[in-house]
């Protein structure tokens, strides 16, 4: 097969889509929440396409705006988002984690994600709100070839990283509905919590791709 620029394009940003979902914060906080909720496969990947589509959506508003503003606004745009993005899994993990603890001390069991239904809300807006930077370039580049290719790169683009959402969170969810913590289980949700806001402060200042 010959490899033409615009199969190269393709695959950069089936690459970056991929090799993007693939850092923690994605879907690590996903995968905590649905085996701490105890969600089905089909909740979690329901979920995590969800999680997603909003990431799409964002990194091609994005791209519209590298259209509109150039890639130097664009690229202060999506680090901006991205700096947002960490600072509120910190708060949204710190919810969970105060909210279980009160749960504790009033004595009550966990509150299952059916029956708070704005916190997977909020998760899904944080998570799916935070644009892929650095596939930009590549849809910026296939201008010049045309919207059927820029077409094609979102379509592709789409695809594999929803794809990937689906599979680790689901395949990472299962495998820690697996394992039995014990008497540690009491904590899970303040565990979960707080896990979740580590993740968000790591990528606050070690931000990675």
């Amino acid at each position: 097969m010959i490899l033409t620029p615009e199969v190269l394009l393709v695959g950069a940003v089936i690459g970056v889509g991929i090799l993007h979902t693939v850092v923690p914060d994605h879907w690590l906080p996903i995968t905590l929440l649905a085996r701490q909720r105890g969600w089905s496969r089909a909740q979690t990947a329901r979920v995590a396409a969800q999680a997603g589509t909003g990431h799409v959506v964002s990194t091609l508003a994005l791209g519209l705006v590298v259209w509109l503003a150039g890639v130097a606004v664009a690229a202060r745009f999506g680090h901006a988002v991205s700096l947002i993005s960490a600072l509120a899994l910190i708060a949204f993990g710190g919810w969970i984690a105060i909210g279980a603890i009160r749960e504790l001390r009033e004595g009550h069991g966990h509150v299952h994600v059916d029956a708070n239904p704005s916190q997977r809300t909020a998760l899904l807006l944080i998570l799916g709100s935070s644009p892929m930077v650095e596939g930009i370039p590549a849809f910026f580049a296939a201008s010049r070839y045309g919207i059927g290719l820029i077409a094609t790169m979102a379509a592709c683009f789409a695809a594999s990283t929803i794809a990937t959402y689906v599979a680790l969170c689901v395949s990472s969810a299962a495998g820690l509905q697996r394992l039995a913590l014990g008497k540690f289980e009491r904590y899970g949700e303040v565990l979960s919590g707080l896990v979740i806001a580590i993740v968000g402060a790591v990528f606050l200042f070690v931000p990675v791709f």
